[in-house]
């Protein structure tokens, strides 16, 4: 497999070390100083892109793979206010697309367990529920991703609250603490509390491997596919 790599900071590299492990080959690496002048032509030489860029550069790179045809998956967050419009443009165009807010398997099996706890305790309403994130201090957006995905599992399942809110949060409204502290890759905790007792989980990465290895799994799974697809679809959940 061929890859075009948005994106060769930590994460960028991390995602080509681990995919050369596994047999497959960068063939363009695409960073701020040369992402406008890469060609459709140049995109065409992979099989797929991986883009874990920025926020605000997200949505002209995943146009541009969209446009070229090239199957891209996408672990940059802070931009899914575009993500309808990019997936419309992406089943126009007969390409594929895959995004996830995170790509760690454990993390995506985590998404389940949370909203399978988020039905257990519905009826339940002695507890307060909240969810925290701790990440690093090079991190760009407030919450994380992959926070907002546990808040979104949580809201669906549990009808008591109507919203989530970052750092304050009314009764009605789910709270979701966010923590920047060095060298965290991510964790995310959710805590139901009573005034007896508390129900806990918890995903702690301990390196960036997770979310590169889950991205380059995605990558096999969308190859010669067509449409808009999730994590879900990759790991059969």
């Amino acid at each position: 497999m061929k890859i075009a790599l948005y994106g060769y900071g930590k994460m960028g590299k991390t995602i080509e070390r681990l995919a050369k492990e596994r047999g497959h080959e960068v063939v363009l690496r695409i960073n701020s100083e040369n992402a406008a002048s890469i060609t459709t032509n140049e995109l065409k030489a992979a099989d797929v892109a991986i883009e874990f860029s920025r926020p605000e550069l997200a949505e002209t790179h995943i146009k541009k793979c969209i446009e070229a045809q090239l199957p891209v998956i996408v672990g940059t967050t802070g931009w899914y206010d575009k993500y309808n419009s990019l997936k419309k443009a992406c089943l126009e165009n007969d390409s594929a697309f895959l995004a996830a807010t995170n790509f760690s398997v454990g993390v995506n099996l985590f998404f389940a367990l949370n909203k399978q706890l988020a039905k257990l305790m519905q009826p339940h309403s002695d507890y307060k529920v909240e969810v925290e994130e701790i990440h690093h201090t090079e991190k760009l957006d407030a919450p994380s991703g992959t926070a907002i995905t546990i808040a979104e599992g949580i809201l669906e399942n549990y009808s008591n609250l109507t919203n989530w809110k970052l750092d304050e949060a009314s009764d009605s409204e789910l709270k979701i603490a966010a923590v920047r502290t060095p060298n965290v890759p991510g964790t995310h905790e959710v805590r139901y509390q009573s005034a007896i007792d508390e129900i806990a989980i918890k995903h702690t990465a301990h390196n960036r491997d997770g979310f590169a290895l889950g991205a380059i799994i995605a990558a096999e799974f969308i190859i010669n596919k067509h449409g808009v697809f999730t994590m879900n679809d990759v790991l059969k959940i």
